[in-house]
């Protein structure tokens, strides 16, 4: 499939595919849980040209552990804090991976 190809955007995990009524029904929710999550900076989804928003799969999956989150009582500013320091933890441990691949790569005979 091509750039130009629109149905080449179906498998691409950021494209704003979902309206908020389709996303909220995805994850079990109201729409009124999706604009909190906007509000609180989580997700920010894209807007249509008329205006409305669009989530993508990412977004959604987001969304989903927010509400997971805030289905145990967390309350939805801590459920959001969480999920930020979750995926700064993620990133954090890709970046380590790299470079420990790196080292190795750099000298084969190190040990960790």
């Amino acid at each position: 499939m091509t750039a130009d190809d629109p149905l080449g955007r179906l498998d691409d995990d950021d494209y704003p595919a979902y309206t908020m009524g389709r996303a909220a029904e995805m994850i079990g929710t109201k729409p009124a849980f999706l604009r909190a999550l906007g509000e609180a900076r989580l997700i920010t989804p894209l807007r249509s040209e008329g205006g409305h928003r669009r989530y993508s799969r990412y977004q959604l999956r987001i969304a989903a552990r927010a509400r997971e989150l805030v289905d145990q009582g967390t309350p939805i500013e801590a459920a959001c804090r969480i999920i930020i320091l979750e995926d700064q933890l993620e990133e954090a441990r890709r970046i380590n991976a790299e470079y420990r691949s790196a080292a190795r790569s750099a000298d084969p005979a190190a040990e960790d």
